[in-house]
């Protein structure tokens, strides 16, 4: 998957990830400022920013936010909503998330949220997270996950299989998705990078599927499909995803994984 697809993608949604509810409101902003505890002295990068709400909730806690994406629409978007909310210690900058431009041992937090499946290597963005965060600073990620294990045998591979389903659902809705790990890869992977795991949980958000399939504005032809692999969703993935059927409405869960991390 480019990054010039994600780009496209974003730039074209902009607009629409400055209201949509999961992103402006999601209970997951108030649990990362919760758990990270941040200090008015703390330097903060968040990473794919988006419209930045992650940025708006650390800002009033901390000295100064670095808000940076990939996509200069997103950047638009976001500092628009900051001069609207008058916050001034929040800056915006271009970066690649498997690149950051910023020194070594810069930032006392990093954060990241609902952005990590879009990015072509996520090892890559923890281990630069880890370079250029200071010795005990936070890694502190939000990021939507999808069942897996590094167990061997028959049940094993139905919830890898699970898995693949599940990415392949996100893929057809948004061509920008690149897959989301599972529980166990994001422990791996902060492992690999020098992280201790210090908080992690699990939280489930309920879609609505009509709003969330014209986020991304999906052709009627891929609605159709992306309906039939909800209802037609083998056991593992109808038991990860519960869909709810009631009429024309179509619910159906997607679950979040909260990890923190201090660099040892």
């Amino acid at each position: 998957m480019s990054k010039q697809k994600v780009q496209q993608q974003f730039g074209a949604n902009a607009a629409a990830y400055a209201t949509s509810p999961v992103h402006a409101k999601g209970y997951s902003l108030m649990r990362l400022v919760e758990i990270t505890q941040p200090q008015s002295g703390w330097r903060v990068l968040d990473v794919a920013t988006a419209a930045g709400h992650t940025a708006f909730a650390f800002a009033p806690h901390v000295a100064h936010v670095i808000a940076s994406d990939l996509t200069p629409e997103m950047l638009t978007v976001a500092a628009g909503l900051a001069a609207e909310k008058g916050l001034s210690n929040v800056s915006f900058e271009p970066a690649d998330a498997e690149a950051l431009p910023y020194e070594a041992a810069t930032f006392d937090l990093v954060t990241c949220r609902i952005a990590p499946h879009h990015f072509p290597d996520i090892q890559q963005f923890i281990n630069e997270a880890a370079r250029v965060l200071k010795p005990g600073g936070l890694l502190a990620v939000v990021d939507n996950i999808v069942p897996g294990t590094h167990l061997r045998g028959k049940k094993a591979r139905l919830i890898n299989e699970a898995g693949n389903y599940v990415n392949a659902f996100e893929k057809l809705r948004d061509p920008s998705h690149g897959r989301c790990w599972s529980v166990s890869e994001w422990e791996h992977g902060f492992a690999q990078a020098g992280f201790a795991v210090q908080h992690q949980e699990l939280l489930h958000k309920e879609m609505e599927f009509a709003p969330w399939a014209a986020r991304m504005q999906v052709s009627p032809e891929d609605t159709i499909r992306l309906k039939a692999m909800l209802v037609q969703a083998p056991t593992a993935v109808s038991d990860f995803l519960t869909p709810q059927i009631s009429n024309d409405r179509i619910t159906f869960r997607l679950t979040e994984l909260l990890v923190v991390g201090k660099l040892s």
